[in-house]
């Protein structure tokens, strides 16, 4: 055996044994993509949620509001679903809960997102 062959025997020889990492650690990985990923995006997305859910059950008769479609109004009138809004002298017109995006005068509590 001539020394310039021995890096291709050595090439050819088994892997040791008993080095295997076990198979949960092939789990970490991803799990701390998941975690990252429920810390970074879902986590913040339900605190907006429930944000824009507090704000939408505090409405009351007589708040000045603006609609996500930039409608400037005052509540007269509340349903569970919808809310009457007077937008100019003897003009009143009739809207989902979730189009209010926040009171008039203050940053909006519920973001356009600008898809559909």
């Amino acid at each position: 055996m001539h020394l310039n062959s021995l890096p291709v025997v050595l090439a050819m020889a088994a892997p040791p044994q008993g080095g295997a990492a076990p198979a949960w650690v092939q789990f970490v990985p991803f799990a701390l993509i998941l975690g990252i990923f429920y810390f970074i995006i879902i986590m913040p997305m339900r605190k907006r949620q429930k944000k824009v859910a507090e704000f939408r059950d505090a409405l009351k008769v007589d708040d000045k509001i603006i609609t996500t479609s930039g409608i400037y109004g005052s509540i007269t009138r509340l349903n569970d679903h919808s809310v009457q809004l007077q937008i100019a002298d003897k003009v009143r017109i009739e809207v989902s809960r979730a189009a209010i995006g926040g009171y008039q005068g203050q940053e909006p509590v519920v973001q356009d997102t600008g898809s559909m």
